[in-house]
């Protein structure tokens, strides 16, 4: 029996330790496991029980204009944060955040209870609603500081500009394209957190600081800007066209001076505007150009010395093309001209005649030269190539109606691009938008000098063009963009527009095209009015707005008219800041405009001023006209508070209401403001009129 205990004994020893081995085996897999396997799984969670991350934004670069004048900037905002571990009672929490902020209960209920080290609960809130939650001292809950996109000017440049999404990404226009410059580096504050979810106090914190993004300064001055704009929102109203699009260039480095478009929208709120108001149509939109066109076609045939200007050519009012008849505009034609006057009179049958006379194949080597059918590769988002026909699919009748800007599609940077390139004396440049990037020190980072794409004509060639083009405005159908004292090239464009069955009656593009002082150019601009309402000739509504804009802004830059026969004088006008006018009455406006040595123009029929452009504090040459309304102000939405305006005067009340966007309606013009309504401190809309009882 003590032998058989002994052999069980040992066999009970055996199987003991065979169990401890097995059972010690699963322990070191699982330890090797979790050690090989899982280590990274547990070192993260265990810093999620840890650490607490809190993300601090970067301030995202200014973007400047071509003088450092603010565009666009970055103001501190507050944005609400969750970390649900340290949330005792997440559904009171919930109904107490979602009273003040305007959050649906449940669903931020749901979010607070996940098991996440952090959660975004409401990012970019105003002030005072910060505030509201910072005085609940919620567990849990806390604040950051974020920076939040502001658009000074409101819509002005809108379409260069762009905006910015809520984690301040670019997401149109130059907002877009130079994200990567002007987005810096985000950072954090970490916090180091016991097993009960209690802040260490000894533990080692780490700030990590953000890096500020770089500053952008464009090719664009915010003076001609403004000027454009003004022309822009007159012709509008005065044309009630379906578009508007103005761009003026610097022939001389490709830099855009000014590009506008409209319809336009308010980048500060660009959510509350259709999606189709952010296209930039100015580079994105194609459209057949009519006779602007005929710039490229009069370049050719004088590059390839196939017409001199005073070549004598017959125009009976038509001529046929492969059985096709191409009519001139004017009924019976234009008779026996010089090539000069046919390009002056924008006679179709001369074109037609030179334009087969060029041929298809070189034809299509200046199309090509001068950057059709392509991008241009300006820094913009959206740009489209244009249409042209196939090259060996191009018959006579495609040449023909090509030589007068028709069976050919373009978009407006490239048509006034091309226009700059025959003002440089045949060097076509790449438009460029941005001037330089600088750090916050002031260190340039990348500076973008002129970009010369090709040679396109030599400048004998341009000579002759820009005589010609000179006698357009001179002599021709440009008369209306003539200005007294300088010579101004251009060619003016009607175009009827295309739609599914071919051209659509009554709907018309105008445009203008051409550039200053003809001689030693430094502005091209182009104007296109698409589907204006009545007059529709590029003539008679286009190449009037031209003149307005190229006038105040060659006053602008300071260039010296040339004296002629038809000019006074030959000095500089000096240039006046624009005064502050909003909320005047209208006869005040206007005196007080004109003492200012500016043409008011006043647009609708109220009693006061309710908005102007350019904007108060703005220089312009002396004799500039300043846009003024009268009906519906142009302010932001949003609330403002009601200032103290006791014991102001009429004239001290105005401009300090005008300041905040709001309206004013006085009781008695005379002494000191005794009363107002509504009170100081009350909280009213932008654009909201203000009783005021003087004394």
């Amino acid at each position: 029996m003590a032998a058989v205990s002994h052999v069980t004994i040992r066999k009970r020893v055996a199987f003991l330790f065979l169990v401890i081995s097995v059972i010690m085996m699963g322990l070191i897999g699982r330890l090797l496991y979790l050690q090989f396997y899982k280590s990274v799984w547990l070192s993260e969670n265990a810093v999620d029980q840890r650490i607490r991350e809190i993300p601090v934004e970067a301030k995202r670069g200014i973007i400047y204009d071509r003088n450092g004048r603010e565009l666009a900037v970055s103001v501190s905002t507050e944005s609400v944060y969750a970390i649900p571990a340290e949330i005792r009672n997440p559904e009171e929490t919930a109904a107490k955040l979602a009273a003040i902020l305007a959050l649906d209960e449940t669903k931020l209920t749901n979010k607070l209870k996940k098991r996440q080290a952090f959660t975004w609960i409401k990012r970019k809130i105003e002030p005072e609603i910060g505030h509201q939650v910072q005085m609940l001292t919620l567990p849990g809950i806390g604040l950051t500081q974020e920076n939040r996109r502001y658009y000074p000017y409101d819509n002005l440049a809108a379409h260069v500009l762009g905006f910015n999404g809520i984690d301040s990404q670019g997401l149109d226009g130059v907002e877009m394209t130079f994200d990567s410059y002007l987005k810096g580096r985000s950072g954090s504050i970490v916090i180091e957190y016991d097993a009960r979810g209690q802040e260490i106090p000894n533990a080692s914190h780490r700030f990590l600081p953000p890096v500020e993004g770089h500053n952008i300064y464009l090719t664009l001055d915010l003076v001609i800007q403004q000027i454009v704009e003004r022309e822009l929102d007159r012709v509008m109203k005065e044309t009630q066209a379906k578009a508007v699009t103005i761009i003026a260039i610097d022939p001389r480095d490709g830099g855009i001076l000014a590009l506008a478009n409209r319809p336009d929208y308010n980048p500060n709120k660009f959510s509350e505007f259709s999606p189709k108001l952010w296209r930039n149509i100015a580079v994105s939109n194609v459209y057949e150009p009519g006779s602007t066109f005929k710039i490229i076609t009069t370049s050719a045939v004088m590059s390839e010395h196939l017409v001199k200007a005073d070549e004598k050519f017959f125009d009976p009012g038509e001529v046929e093309v492969q059985g096709r008849r191409i009519h001139c505009w004017k009924h019976g034609g234009h008779g026996s001209q010089t090539f000069a006057e046919v390009v002056q009179n924008s006679c179709n049958v001369g074109f037609v005649n030179v334009g087969l006379r060029l041929g298809r194949e070189s034809f299509y080597r200046y199309i090509d030269a001068f950057g059709f059918g392509q991008q241009t590769n300006i820094d913009l988002p959206g740009e489209a190539k244009g249409i042209t026909i196939d090259r060996a699919k191009a018959t006579p009748i495609n040449i023909a109606t090509m030589s007068i800007g028709q069976s050919i599609a373009v978009t407006p940077i490239q048509l006034v691009t091309a226009a700059a390139a025959v003002a440089n004396d045949g060097k076509l440049l790449r438009p460029q938008i941005v001037r330089e990037v600088k750090d916050k020190s002031g260190q340039v980072i990348r500076a973008f000098q002129p970009d010369v794409v090709r040679q396109v004509l030599d400048s004998s060639t341009t000579k002759q063009v820009k005589e010609i083009l000179e006698s357009v405005v001179s002599q021709g159908s440009g008369r209306n963009a003539y200005i007294e004292g300088f010579k101004i090239a251009g060619k003016t464009g009607t175009a009827q527009k295309v739609g599914a069955g071919g051209y659509l009656p009554d709907k018309y593009v105008a445009s203008f095209v051409g550039f200053a002082p003809a001689d030693d150019p430094q502005v091209a601009m182009l104007v296109v009015i698409d589907e204006p309402v009545g007059l529709y000739y590029g003539g008679q509504i286009a190449a009037p707005v031209f003149g307005a804009v190229m006038k105040d802004v060659l006053q602008y830059l300071k260039v010296n008219p040339q004296l002629s026969a038809n000019s006074q004088t030959g000095t500089e006008q000096a240039h006046v800041p624009v005064p502050s006018v909003i909320n005047l009455s209208v006869p005040e406006a206007v005196k007080e405009l004109q003492q200012a040595g500016l043409i008011p123009r006043i647009e609708e029929t109220g009693d006061r001023i309710a908005d102007q452009i350019p904007k108060p504090g703005s220089r312009i040459p002396s004799g500039g006209g300043v846009l003024l309304y009268t009906m519906t102000p142009r302010y932001s939405a949003g609330e403002v508070t009601v200032p103290d305006l006791t014991g102001r005067t009429l004239r001290e009340a105005s401009d300090s209401l005008a300041e905040l966007g709001l309206a004013i309606k006085p009781v008695g013009t005379n002494g000191q403001a005794v009363k107002q309504d509504p009170l100081a401190g009350s909280k009213v809309l932008s654009g909201t009129s203000i009783t005021i009882y003087f004394e």
